[in-house]
């Protein structure tokens, strides 16, 4: 197993955010721009927190030029870009830590890569400690904004 590097984006204060969706993408993007990889980010929250956004924009500040979309019903999604590929993977549907070995998970950790995780605790002791955090929710009373936790 390889060591991912931290990176935090240049205006990301290590704390709380409040952004609504256009900000959260314009941070994503800012992100995606700085990551060197090989590099793991989990994003967790509850359902439609803004996870798949934020997974998006990254990508999209990374240079992959195709759409991405949530990967709920496969698992893990393959994209491309100059500088690596892109795994996206969402554990939403997972039953178990045994289910990530069927999905090949020790493979892509050790892919020099950008891997973007969806419900990261679902992967239990098997997520690697050294890794970027990014967690999304709710403001409550404001469907427009989330609270977004990086660090």
């Amino acid at each position: 197993m390889h060591a991912h590097r931290h990176v935090v984006p240049p205006r990301a204060d290590r704390g709380r955010l409040t952004l609504g969706e256009p900000e959260l993408r314009e941070w994503g993007q800012e992100l995606g721009r700085t990551i060197v990889p090989p590099l793991l980010v989990s994003l967790s929250g509850d359902l439609g927190a803004g996870k798949t956004t934020l997974a998006q924009a990254i990508c999209a500040g990374y240079g992959v030029a195709e759409e991405v979309t949530s990967p709920t019903y496969a698992f893990v999604h393959r994209y491309f870009a100059d500088k690596s590929d892109v795994f996206h993977v969402d554990l939403y549907r997972l039953d178990g830590e045994a289910q990530l070995t069927n999905i090949g998970w020790d493979d892509l950790l050790s892919e020099k890569a950008l891997l973007i995780v969806e419900w990261p605790e679902r992967a239990g002791e098997r997520l690697p400690a050294d890794h970027l955090h990014i967690a999304l929710e709710h403001v409550p009373g404001d469907q427009e904004r989330r609270v977004l936790l990086a660090g």
